[in-house]
């Protein structure tokens, strides 16, 4: 069944249940659903409003600028999950590779992703508007019905002191020899070790040239654990992906 994202079914606070409520999808949907699908009236559709509505629909107005359609069925809090999960990713030299990450992240399962610049970061200019549509074609793509929040690019230090009393475990993955004892990083737990179920999360991800050892003291100094992600070197963008799935498998 074909996916359309409509972000202001929210302003029509549709309760759960069956339902009768008409809507007009807006210009660049309608052209899609009409002339692109070559859909009419009679079809059934579902629409997202990206904050977990999920709208059974059919089509009963096939105007390519302006499909009307009747919303028979809604589900609130489609897919929601009882944990909340944030990873703040320095910028890759190549975008590609952010918004690989985004698109997979998404698919996977994330709620937030920030944009963090460290002291190595390569990129210090992100394009939050392209991140939010590969987001948005994701979750078409996977069936979710909440998009994930991607913040915009901020210092490591600013972001960090934003976050303070995030409520929740807060980690952070680096390279390093362990930074917060006399242990080497063969020693650092992994993230699957320290991570509780069902807890919220937020995990650092650093730059091609990791974070500095002044970012993991600050970090550290703010409630952060050092993990490590296995044995491998690995990017930055697969660093993350592979904590996003962890994430998301310990707490299938």
């Amino acid at each position: 069944m074909h996916l359309f994202y409509t972000p202001e079914t929210l302003q029509l606070a549709i309760p759960a249940g069956d339902c009768q409520v008409a809507y007009l999808l807006n210009e660049e949907e309608s052209k899609h659903c009409i002339r692109v699908l070559r859909l009419s009236i009679g079809a059934t559709i579902l629409l997202i409003d990206g904050n977990g509505g999920w709208y059974e629909s059919i089509i009963i107005e096939d105007n390519p600028r302006r499909c009307k359609v009747k919303i028979t069925h809604a589900k609130q809090g489609f897919g929601k999950r009882n944990f909340n999960l944030h990873i703040a990713i320095a910028p890759t030299k190549n975008m590609d590779r952010l918004e690989w990450f985004i698109e997979k992240a998404t698919e996977i399962g994330i709620h937030e992703v920030s944009i963090i610049n460290c002291n190595n970061s390569e990129r210090t200019v992100v394009k939050n508007d392209r991140l939010q549509k590969v987001a948005i074609a994701a979750i078409k793509q996977s069936l979710k019905a909440f998009l994930p929040k991607i913040n915009e690019l901020t210092d490591f230090k600013k972001f960090i002191a934003e976050n303070e009393n995030f409520a929740g475990q807060k980690f952070i993955a680096h390279c390093h020899a362990s930074i917060s004892g006399i242990k080497e990083l063969s020693e650092t737990k992994h993230l699957k070790n320290l991570y509780k179920q069902g807890a919220n999360v937020l995990l650092l991800i650093g730059p091609e040239g990791d974070f500095s050892v002044d970012e993991v003291k600050i970090a550290i100094k703010s409630g952060y654990e050092e993990v490590k992600l296995g044995t491998s070197r690995l990017r930055t963008e697969t660093a993350a992906l592979y904590a996003c799935t962890s994430i998301n498998i310990i707490n299938e």
